[in-house]
């Protein structure tokens, strides 16, 4: 990406400003999500321990990234959670959640491009992609292994945005259909909101705060907690975004 580049946008909810350019593959009810097989698991411990080194190395280098809030997660070592992040890398963005999350296991809910790259969609869900089904029949294993990793005492990642707009300094507008699963689980809510700063030396650092735990208000109907966890998240999330105060990218929306 061109730093100064300016990008114009029609619909904060569908564009997409992704450079790669992915056919994605059907996920359908044939798509295996949790692999029991002896010679996965073994290929997808080497897999993690390589890529270990890539989360910590590359967002440390690249975006001398900090984070703020980490202590806020520690007490939930044993429980399942989820996170809710905004979308503006194409790549660190897999790694950003997992680093102060670790060494509890992250799974990221992604779309089926995300595992459709030739050559690398073994890889991509060894280290924990769990594709959003392509149709209805493929939706009970997809839930399933969402009910699983949750049991498991992991976390999950969920970008609600959706799609890709790199550097982008505010919060989309976003759904509230995606909130679904931690009232459903009944666990936390957290989210991590990343702002890009200026260092000294002018170059951008990201920060990326971490807020939470959230809860679901029981007192309200499943459709209106849906919406109130959604509400509280968006706006911690809208207020954490006014710490960025440079625009590597500039977005004007189209009139």
């Amino acid at each position: 990406m061109d730093k100064n580049r300016v990008i114009y946008y029609e619909d904060e909810l569908n564009d997409e400003f992704s450079e790669a350019k992915i056919t994605p593959i059907d996920i359908d009810e044939n798509y295996v999500y949790i692999h029991k097989n002896i010679i996965w698991k073994i290929c997808s411990l080497i897999v993690n321990v390589i890529l270990f080194f890539i989360k910590i190395i590359y967002p440390k280098v690249k975006f001398r990234i900090k984070y703020v809030g980490k202590e806020k997660l520690k007490q939930y070592k044993n429980t399942g959670y989820f996170v809710y992040a905004n979308h503006t890398q194409p790549f660190a963005d897999t790694f950003i959640p997992s680093n102060p999350i670790f060494p509890k296991k992250n799974y990221l809910i992604v779309n089926p491009e995300n595992v459709s790259m030739k050559g690398l969609q073994k890889i991509v869900q060894m280290a924990g992609a769990l594709p959003i089904p392509s149709n209805k029949k493929a939706m009970k294993n997809f839930l399933n292994a969402i009910n699983t990793r949750i049991k498991e005492k992991a976390s999950i990642t969920i970008y609600p945005e959706a799609h890709i707009w790199p550097y982008y300094t505010k919060i989309r507008p976003f759904k509230a259909v995606s909130f679904n699963y931690p009232i459903n689980l009944d666990v936390p809510t957290f989210c991590m909101t990343n702002t890009y700063q200026k260092r000294k030396n002018g170059k951008i650092q990201i920060v990326t705060y971490i807020d939470g735990p959230f809860f679901p208000n029981k007192n309200l109907s499943k459709q209106d907690q849906k919406q109130d966890l959604r509400d509280r998240v968006y706006n911690k999330m809208v207020e954490r975004s006014t710490n960025s105060n440079i625009e590597y990218i500039k977005y004007i929306r189209r009139k």
